[in-house]
């Protein structure tokens, strides 16, 4: 099967990466072929004027099946999710959504015998008893959100699919992503994302977790570079599937709101610390990547520096159209 004649379903479509991944692969694959899926309408006509569109709850398996069927998809991007600091707040839906949608893509997958699946994990799966510097891909998991335990479920399901029926299922375990595209959508590293927004708006912004506190971050780019180049990787070459770690750079807060003043003389940030403090206090500071650069020779293009300009160049031009 050649690659325009891929038919491609993107659940999540309207979320934070799910809104840029799409037109990437509309670009690659072409429009028609690449049908964009969530459960709320697009806020920008954007998604659905370029292409197909269908309002879609993923726990709902029989509208699920019937779109999968109706355009014959063959390759599914499942980045449909609740994040980790919303999970908290409404727990039984991060599980509904997060492990239910996962299995009737899953299965749906399976009966179908689709060509292959993408279901995202995240660097939630690590706990307090992660190695703090350098968390390996292979170490202890006891997450502490119901978003992190539902994302080491799926990674074992993913597996778990891979091993028991053939189906080619892959993930990596997406750091925070930091973009220009799409405001914060309820993750604990969205403080990483408002804060640009507020220095570009106000000058000023209170950032929610500790001025020393460090994280494994991404910016998009990297992050959709990283998501088609693993799915694009040749089976074989594979030693794992669901939970390549992937590493694109780690700074802390201060680090962030110090390389933003650089470009806006005067902004100033503060530190109010609240829930979501816990939730970053229990994940690694930095991650290995080594699996996945060395079995589908992945590398990210970004650092801090060439974030930040990329990040104001772009936020700024599109918050002074708005």
């Amino acid at each position: 099967m050649t690659r325009m004649t891929r038919r491609i379903l993107v659940t999540g479509a309207c979320g934070q990466i799910g809104s840029e991944l799409t037109p990437v692969l509309r670009a690659r694959y072409g429009n028609d072929h690449v049908i964009a899926t969530d459960i709320r309408p697009p806020e920008t006509a954007c998604l659905a004027d370029q292409g197909p569109f269908e309002q879609l709850n993923v726990c709902d398996r029989e509208t699920m099946e019937r779109i999968i069927a109706s355009y014959e998809i063959d390759t599914v991007y499942h980045m449909a999710a609740i994040l980790s600091a919303t999970g908290e707040e409404r727990p039984s839906l991060a599980w509904d959504v997060n492990i239910c949608g996962l299995m009737n893509v899953l299965e749906i997958a399976r009966e179908r015998q689709l060509h292959r699946v993408f279901c995202p994990s995240s660097i939630a799966v690590f706990g307090p008893e992660t190695p703090r510097a350098c968390a390996p891909q292979t170490t202890i998991l006891q997450p502490t959100t119901m978003y992190g335990i539902t994302k080491v479920a799926g990674e074992l399901l993913g597996e778990y699919y891979v091993q028991r029926y053939g189906l080619d299922v892959r993930g990596v375990r997406y750091p925070g992503i930091v973009s220009s595209e799409t405001p914060p959508g309820g993750g604990t590293t969205d403080y990483a994302v408002d804060i640009f927004y507020q220095a570009l708006r106000t000058g000023s912004y209170s950032c929610f977790v500790r001025e020393d506190t460090v994280l494994p971050m991404m910016y998009m780019p990297d992050c959709i570079k990283a998501t088609i180049d693993l799915m694009d990787a040749d089976f074989d070459s594979l030693e794992g599937h669901c939970n390549f770690n992937i590493a694109g750079m780690s700074f802390s807060a201060k680090q962030l709101a110090d390389e933003i003043a650089k470009h806006i003389p005067g902004f100033v940030c503060t530190y109010e610390p609240d829930f979501r403090q816990a939730i970053a206090d229990s994940w690694p500071r930095t991650i290995d990547d080594e699996a996945a650069r060395s079995q589908w020779g992945w590398t990210p293009q970004y650092d801090l520096q060439s974030m930040t300009e990329d990040m104001l160049e772009k936020l700024g031009t599109r918050l002074s159209a708005e």
